[in-house]
């Protein structure tokens, strides 16, 4: 691994010119694609032409994963222990394990945050008897988004309190996947599986 110090020089292709530019490395703070953070104060070659980052050496590469780990918000609740046998149960309606149960849950939660009228049904879910009990299990879900989401999902459901939208959440899990069985959602769910398992 070759490594780069400030004020060294090289050839690199620079995305914003689409050639073959002269780049300078320097100390800058480099923005993440999709506009969530920044890096800040890491080894970046600079195109001397436009002055944009080119080319990131593979040097600077752990600074941008603490960066990336600082910004995954974790999500903390505590529920009933039932709760997370109904995930279970779900997930291995999918063919897959309990370590699974995290996707099944944000992808759950990505889908109904862009779905105003499957979020209100979140409501009407919170009336049943599965509902209630004592909570005694913890639920964590990690991720960049997932803040994000649960707070639209607030938003479009009339939730505010993350624990209660989160049993919302198993339930329809456990109505979708296992007591009226959405076909169409379940292939979709099980072709999913097949690709991370």
């Amino acid at each position: 691994m070759i490594i780069y110090k400030v004020g060294d020089e090289k050839k690199a292709v620079c995305g914003v010119c689409e050639a073959l530019r002269m780049v300078s490395y320097q100390l800058r703070d480099v923005p993440f694609d999709d506009g969530s953070g920044i890096v800040k104060n890491i080894i970046a070659g600079v195109c001397k032409t436009c002055g944009n980052v080119a080319v990131i050496p593979f040097q600077s590469v752990p600074a941008i994963k603490k960066q990336l780990q600082v910004q995954r918000k974790a999500v903390e609740s505590r529920v009933p222990a039932h709760m997370i046998d109904l995930l279970n149960l779900a997930s291995a309606e999918l063919g897959a394990t309990p370590e699974f149960v995290p996707l099944l849950l944000k992808y759950y939660i990505h889908q109904l945050a862009s779905n105003p009228e499957a979020a209100v049904r979140l409501v009407t879910l919170l009336t049943s008897e599965l509902a209630t009990g004592l909570a005694n299990k913890r639920l964590s879900l990690k991720g960049r988004e997932i803040g994000n989401d649960i707070e639209k999902l607030k938003g479009l459901s009339q939730i505010d309190n993350t624990t209660e939208l989160l049993k919302g959440v198993v339930l329809m899990i456990h109505n979708d996947l296992l007591v009226e069985p959405d076909a169409q959602r379940i292939a979709l769910l099980k072709s999913f599986v097949a690709t991370v398992a």
